[in-house]
């Protein structure tokens, strides 16, 4: 799946990322992704698929594609989705056709998924996965973001607030942890991280070649 990225003129090339964030609803995990694409023209959100009702301000196809579990079921039938989870009663995949046509388009794809969804990714691509899991700096202050955002009832962030312990839960399972008392300061820190792993000896792919011609020069 993946296909490779060429700096000019050195003879190397890059196996593209897939740059996974997680995390309990509230935590930040959308705003940080919004500022780290608006900084990165090498970086595209995948734009995952659902069954849950779009929420006011929402695009059909920016924010998420929406469609009915039929066609979702589907999907996953024709083996169209590289991942696919149910949270709070909908579902959620990721199709696989997009990943694909960004990743020829030299991108690093950045996904916005659960803890679910980042297993199957890991599992279908385990040396381009890089996975960071942002935690809230306390949970009386995820109960605050998640009613300040007004887009749920009581009832529905209740039920957030208790799915927030299962989802931390799995805070091992990933390779970097952020705890996001500033946005700020956790987009410079996901930007850090973005940048370090682009630099991965092992992504570099012709960089012994690339060696060797050098030192035959010497």
């Amino acid at each position: 799946m993946n296909k490779e990225k060429k700096p000019p003129g050195q003879g190397i090339s890059r196996r593209n990322l897939l740059f996974v964030l997680s995390s309990p609803s509230g935590a930040g995990k959308t705003t940080v992704a919004r500022n780290l694409l608006a900084g990165d023209p090498d970086l595209v959100m995948s734009v995952s698929v659902t069954t849950r009702p779009m929420r006011p301000g929402e695009t059909n196809g920016k924010d998420y594609l929406f469609v009915d579990e039929a066609a979702f079921r589907e999907m996953i039938e024709a083996g169209e989705l590289l991942e696919h989870a149910t949270v709070f009663g909908n579902l959620y995949g990721t199709p696989k056709a997009e990943v694909d046509k960004a990743l020829t388009a030299g991108k690093d794809v950045l996904f916005d998924v659960d803890w679910q969804g980042t297993q199957q990714l890991v599992e279908h691509d385990r040396e381009d996965v890089v996975s960071i899991f942002i935690l809230p700096p306390g949970i009386t202050e995820l109960e605050r973001r998640l009613h300040n955002r007004a887009q749920d009832s009581d009832q529905v962030v209740a039920s957030r607030m208790a799915r927030a312990a299962d989802e931390m839960s799995h805070y091992t399972e990933y390779d970097y942890i952020i705890v996001n008392h500033d946005v700020e300061t956790s987009v410079a820190q996901v930007r850090a991280i973005l940048t370090a792993v682009r630099l991965r000896r092992g992504l570099q792919v012709g960089l012994h070649q690339f060696v060797e011609s050098m030192r035959d020069k010497v």
